[in-house]
């Protein structure tokens, strides 16, 4: 409508095609909120970091696609990083735990499914990675736009509203706040698919966990959530991990696929 993109042209088979990227996408999405709401905002970044280590597995045993061995090996930090950040977190819970794992999970899943479409015969017209995105997003949203509304109808929403009015935020502010929230977030993943359709699913996952550091910090900087000592070296060890995985790739060639 805005001309500034050509819109994407699909079949019914395309839309199909696509649905399994959706429910994964809207799977991570939802599984991510629901882990920020019963922990810290740092804790739930934590545990999105071992998105790598599960693209690597999903890969090996989905695809039979396998890494080197020392990429492989660079893994590991990254697993025993979270673990050790995982075991005295101050703000730890089980749903925020199984939450973020399911996130991490699904969004490994939702990324390596995504870059075989890009990576494919062409679908359709325009279906550029933005524009991917787009459908995705359009997909994933009607797909849990009737649970929404079964959990949490009108009558929650009106009533979260109000309790946030009755905490002193005005009209103006709370859609200032959803306004800019909601571009920001979207925004962020369309730049994240873009970034897809020119790198690896795991290196894809690994700066992801890069890009988590700086969400860690900010959040213990600015909402002053609390780390353990532990917690803070256990987040050190999973970035350094980060960065052998990047040196590791960088001088290994992947294995041929297996027949």
């Amino acid at each position: 409508m805005s001309g500034l993109r050509k819109a994407p042209k699909l079949s019914f088979d395309n839309i199909k095609t696509l649905s399994s990227q959706a429910f994964f996408l809207a799977a991570t999405h939802v599984a991510g909120v629901i882990s920020f709401g019963a922990g810290a905002i740092s804790f739930t970044h934590i545990l999105k970091a071992t998105e790598p280590v599960w693209s690597a597995l999903i890969l090996a045993l989905g695809f039979k696609e396998f890494l080197p061995l020392p990429v492989y090996l660079s893994l590991v930090p990254i697993m025993a990083g979270v673990g050790l950040a995982s075991s005295k977190e101050l703000s730890f819970t089980w749903l925020s735990f199984t939450a973020g794992t399911i996130s991490a999970v699904t969004s490994a899943t939702k990324a390596i499914l995504s870059k075989k479409v890009l990576d494919g015969k062409p679908m359709g017209e325009n279906l550029t990675p933005a524009n991917m995105f787009a459908v995705l997003t359009i997909l994933g949203f009607l797909m849990i736009l009737p649970a929404s509304l079964l959990i949490e109808g009108p009558s929650a929403i009106s009533a979260a509203y109000t309790a946030s009015l009755a905490a002193g935020h005005t009209r103006a502010e709370l859609a200032r706040l959803l306004g800019a929230s909601g571009f920001l977030y979207y925004l962020y993943n369309e730049v994240a698919f873009l970034a897809l359709s020119e790198v690896a699913p795991v290196t894809h996952a690994v700066a992801n966990t890069v890009k988590r550091v700086v969400i860690i910090i900010a959040s213990v900087l600015v909402f002053r959530n609390p780390v353990s000592q532990l917690g803070a070296i256990g987040s050190a060890i999973a970035i350094l991990g980060a960065m052998g995985y990047s040196v590791a790739k960088s001088k290994c060639k992947p294995k041929p696929k297996a027949d």
